[in-house]
């Protein structure tokens, strides 16, 4: 099916059932991503001897892509991409959240793609903030964390957009991903503030006004993937702010 050149491919979030406290299946178009959350009080060894006044929890998360998520089968392990892309979710992660507000807690985000047809990275970012309220959420009933507002002030998403054949397009799948002379993945928080953004001149390169028009259509998927976050954590009965 054709879409707009500005129009999102169809993005919705999906209950899965998991031992993780956050779960939740991402289809964006044909990509189709698997994100999970859990939480301990293990922190890691470097955040132990933290002063009282200092105390903050971490959110770290990892990435991989399936064997069977692309047309040839893909190897298992990490890769260097793979390497990237999960220290870019945590960090983007860690733009939504008050690490002294989960002060105590390791939060373990997994993302793993189960069919990929470009902005699996993105998609990604969008899935692990849901999963990551769900299981603050548990963690605040199991009286492990504070308030899950104070917790979680912002919402996270991400979404690409990019110049094809000399036209801009927003949500590049990998059609036009392939295609792109300029390729924009951006990530952005609800206050709102940019969080990441990785642009690259793929095949060409693009004029500051370019940009801006790309940063305003990335805008523009990022407010539509944050109105879904919010209607599936109401339908999941999470009172998320």
């Amino acid at each position: 099916m054709s879409r707009a050149n500005h129009q999102m491919r169809s993005f919705r979030l999906e209950a899965f059932p998991s031992n993780a406290p956050g779960s939740v299946l991402v289809h964006c178009g044909e990509t189709k991503v698997l994100c999970t959350a859990s939480y301990s009080t293990r922190l890691p060894g470097w955040m132990k001897d933290q002063a009282p006044e200092e105390a903050r929890g971490w959110v770290t998360a990892e990435y991989a892509m399936l064997p069977g998520s692309t047309l040839d089968r893909k190897k298992r392990g990490s890769d260097g991409r793979s390497s990237e892309i999960q220290r870019l979710i945590a960090r983007v992660l860690r733009g939504a959240v008050d690490l002294k507000g989960i002060s105590g807690l390791m939060v373990h985000c997994d993302c793993d793609v189960i069919k990929a047809d470009g902005g699996t990275r993105t998609t990604a970012i969008s899935g692990a903030w849901v999963a990551l309220v769900m299981a603050l959420q548990a963690a605040a009933q199991a009286g492990d964390s504070g308030d899950l507002s104070a917790a979680i002030p912002y919402q996270v998403a991400a979404v690409s957009a990019g110049i094809v054949d000399g036209q801009q397009y927003l949500d590049l799948d990998y059609n036009l991903d392939s295609r792109a002379q300029v390729d924009l993945n951006v990530a952005a928080n609800s206050r709102p503030s940019y969080i990441e953004i990785q642009g690259t001149g793929e095949a060409g390169d693009c004029s500051r006004s370019e940009l801006n028009d790309l940063l305003d259509l990335a805008d523009q998927g990022i407010q539509q993937i944050f109105a879904i976050q919010r209607d599936f954590l109401q339908s999941m009965h999470i009172d998320w702010q």
